[in-house]
């Protein structure tokens, strides 16, 4: 008799934590891609000499920020589930 399930069980949370990489690598792609687009439009358009910043660093600051943050949660172990689970450790050790 043959195993019907031939895939391995997934880890959950190895698999929620591939989710977001993957998730973060995508949003990261979108982000080069139209803030490279946009600095190409302004830098082949007239901007006049009345400006003083370029008008795509609003973009490129702003969404960059979020892009960051996200970035930080993902890889830097600062999402929910990782803070709990480090205060769990530092709780177990006091006791």
């Amino acid at each position: 008799m043959e195993p019907t399930n031939l895939i391995p069980a997934r880890d959950p949370q190895l698999w929620q934590l591939a989710e977001s990489r993957a998730r973060f690598k995508s949003h990261l792609f979108t982000y080069l891609a139209v803030n490279a687009l946009l600095w190409v439009i302004w830098g082949v358009t007239d901007h006049g000499h009345y400006d003083r910043l370029p008008w795509p660093i609003w973009s490129t600051v702003f969404w960059g920020i979020g892009l960051l943050s996200q970035g930080l949660r993902t890889y830097g172990g600062w999402n929910k589930q990782g803070l709990a689970e480090r205060e769990y450790e530092r709780l177990q050790r006091q006791r």
